[in-house]
């Protein structure tokens, strides 16, 4: 693969144990998605094992690893915010930015003042080797190579919750979305074999992980180029033992089969919550999205989630603003959307993306058009929320509860995903205890009463 990276010489043997000396202590800090969240474990698992010590982002770290997101132009911006940070804790520190605004704009991130190295979606799993350059403390460095020679896909989990793990299972996208730069900064899509994946999902298991969340840029793509498919991949994951609960982070509507539909009706470890990217509930800004489906095909999954999961939780992805979005147009997605039985919404406001195809529509949505429809949806999601919620109460579910800052309280979710308090325990966390699910609280919880409370504190003492 060929890099930008100027003249890179790697150290001779008395060099690499300097800078070995020298570099010791590595602060991460994560941005975007739970995708990022598994490669920064990763990373982070490479350089424990080569000698460097994992510190919080405050304790005066050598070094600093900023795992970037490029969705919005908001990202963006966080990450220079980041460096601006990382520098006020320790202004001699080594700053190294990896992940997709580094493999999209690395010229531009080379010249925030501080950063030393930017490396590509190809370059930030070798991170070791340029650390270990004489050249690392030079400053506006980069390496990032062309993204259609990635082609590597790098297994990936978190590490750092033991009660919850993202597992990458995927990677990289060939839809080309037209307000889409994922393409563009992970490459095309890839995956591990069904084997080598439930391996992974056994070490993460082995950490002490009690649920793991299928991660990747497009999931349902998992096996692309094989004969293997998303659904073998949660056949073998179903039987895994030390797990109790599988989550499916986000799958695109044309790859969500009745044929998964039907299995997570039916797994006891796969849990009835999907996360379905929608973007438009109009047809006609489907179309211009390039999207690979219409809205009656997602209405049909909604419904069959819904008729053999009742209780299920659905989470929708949409986008507003999009080019050629006129008033008509986004009527038809907020009906759409209120009409349909879904769960909560995630809402994106469209922003200009280098290098897609939006670019060339030329009905452009203004500014503050796109901030008060953005506005309304967020008011239909917290509606529609509070709806599941409340559909909730009095019902019965397994909590996995979950270790917390606070000690006035515990906080956990239910598999379909209805976060819950109850009264803090130490003995609870990290456990999965039936729970009767009371009212909402002004903190968008339901109040837990903890069913099987009375036999675990006999257990405990």
């Amino acid at each position: 693969m060929e890099c930008h990276w100027e003249s890179l010489a790697l150290p001779e043997a008395n060099d690499y144990l300097c800078s070995m000396q020298q570099f010791k202590k590595v602060a991460y800090y994560t941005l975007g998605c739970k995708l990022n969240f598994s490669e920064t474990s990763a990373i982070a698992g490479q350089l424990q094992a080569a000698g460097y010590a994992r510190v919080k982002f405050e304790d005066d770290p050598d070094i600093f690893v900023i795992n970037t997101c490029s969705v919005t132009d908001n990202a963006d911006k966080k990450c220079r915010n980041v460096v601006r940070r990382a520098l006020r804790v320790n202004p001699d520190a080594v700053v190294v930015v990896i992940g997709c605004y580094a493999q999209l704009k690395p010229a531009e991130i080379a010249a925030i003042p501080g950063v030393n190295l930017v490396l590509g979606a190809g370059e930030k799993f070798d991170i070791i080797e340029y650390l270990e350059s004489d050249k690392i403390t030079a400053k506006g460095r980069s390496a990032v190579g062309a993204i259609k020679d990635v082609k590597q896909f790098v297994p990936a989990f978190s590490i750092g919750d033991r009660t919850r793990t993202f597992l990458k299972v995927q990677d990289g996208c060939n839809y080309f979305c037209a307000f889409c730069t994922i393409p563009l900064a992970r490459g095309r899509s890839r995956s591990a074999d069904v084997a080598s994946t439930l391996a992974k999902a056994q070490e993460a298991a082995e950490a002490g992980a009690r649920e793991i969340v299928l991660t990747g840029v497009n999931i349902g793509d998992f096996g692309h180029g094989s004969d293997e498919k998303l659904i073998d991949l949660l056949q073998a994951l179903d039987g895994l033992e030390g797990v109790e609960r599988f989550r499916i982070s986000s799958i695109e509507p044309n790859l969500l089969s009745d044929e998964i539909i039907h299995f997570v009706a039916e797994s006891k470890k796969f849990v009835p919550h999907f996360h379905i990217p929608l973007q438009s509930g109009s047809d006609t800004v489907l179309q211009a999205m390039r999207r690979r489906y219409r809205s009656e095909l997602y209405r049909q999954r909604v419904e069959a989630i819904k008729t053999l999961m009742p209780d299920a939780c659905i989470g929708v992805d949409v986008i507003v603003g999009f080019p050629g979005e006129g008033e008509r147009e986004f009527k038809e997605t907020q009906s759409f959307l209120a009409e349909l039985d879904i769960s909560y919404l995630h809402v994106f406001t469209y922003s200009e993306r280098p290098n897609t195809t939006a670019l060339r529509i030329e009905d452009v949505v203004d500014p503050p058009v796109r901030n008060e429809r953005n506005k309304l949806l967020r008011l239909l999601s917290h509606r529609k929320l509070q709806a599941f919620y409340r559909s909730q109460v009095g019902k019965t579910w397994d909590v996995l509860f979950e270790a917390g800052e606070a000690r006035d309280f515990m906080y956990g979710f239910t598999p379909n995903y209805v976060r819950v308090k109850a009264p803090y325990d130490a003995a609870c966390i990290n456990r999965s205890l039936a729970v009767s699910l009371g009212e909402l609280g002004k903190d968008m919880c339901l109040e837990a009463k903890v069913l099987e409370f009375p036999q675990l504190q006999a257990l405990a003492v």
